[in-house]
């Protein structure tokens, strides 16, 4: 049996991913924060949810120990992440907005990939580590710094990772979606309706949760199984650099 975790299992990616995981024959062990969760979509599909926080211990701790229950960890999917609940100029930023950022984006993230990689590496066969990052790892947005510096550690973290884990026949790699519509950032979408009409995506549209997860089943099946430590930029064009 193939067995998969994935965080955040209840939002647009994170939800695409796991039933895109589901549909290639894994059985997903996947976490949110929702307490009356609706999973009505995985019927049929050997699913199981653990409701917790990835920025806390005790949640982390559970969600790998259901995993363990139904067999060895083969892939762990981390797409768990917020943004600030309020856009501030960096001049502006609180330490509460920047741990409340942190502690899920880059903490829960970097303490759950340890807690797998060690469960990975004592079961001894190998398997797959995919990050969701963002285009904010390397763009600059002075209205939500917190965001983006975490997903810079997230780019750090799959480095490290893929570093520490290569011999152990594990690959980590990272997806950085652009503009992805989600519940993210629906509260701007007019702002990126705009954006994306006057040219800053070149393939002229939204990027949608089933594009990423596409691309997390490829790294995930060995497709790219020579790859590791990679960024897969997903962003319909928007990365490049025009005169």
């Amino acid at each position: 049996m193939k067995l998969a975790i994935v965080t955040g299992v209840l939002g647009g990616i994170g939800k695409e991913s796991a039933l895109a995981l589901c549909r290639a024959g894994y059985a997903v062990v996947g976490m949110d924060v929702i307490d009356a969760a609706d999973l009505s979509d995985f019927k049929g599909f050997d699913f199981t949810y653990v409701k917790g926080d990835l920025a806390c211990a005790d949640s982390r701790e559970t969600l790998v120990k259901t995993a363990q229950q139904k067999g060895a960890i083969s892939v762990l999917v981390n797409v768990a992440g917020v943004a600030p609940k309020v856009r501030r100029d960096i001049l502006e930023m609180t330490e509460e907005s920047y741990d409340f950022v942190m502690g899920i984006n880059t903490k829960g993230t970097l303490f759950l990939t340890q807690a797998v990689a060690n469960a990975m590496v004592k079961e001894g066969r190998g398997g797959a580590i995919v990050n969701i990052s963002s285009c904010s790892a390397y763009t600059s947005s002075t209205s939500r710094g917190e965001y983006c510096i975490s997903k810079a550690g997230v780019s750090m973290i799959t480095k490290l990772f893929a570093d520490r884990l290569a011999g152990d026949g594990i690959t980590v790699n990272e997806i950085c979606p652009g503009i992805i519509a989600t519940g993210m950032i629906a509260a701007v979408k007019e702002k990126y309706d705009r954006l994306i009409e006057g040219g800053l995506v070149p393939l002229g549209r939204w990027g949608v949760p089933d594009d990423i997860a596409k691309a997390v089943v490829a790294l995930c099946d060995g497709t790219f199984g020579y790859t590791t430590g990679q960024s897969f930029i997903l962003d319909g064009g928007m990365h490049i650099r025009k005169l």
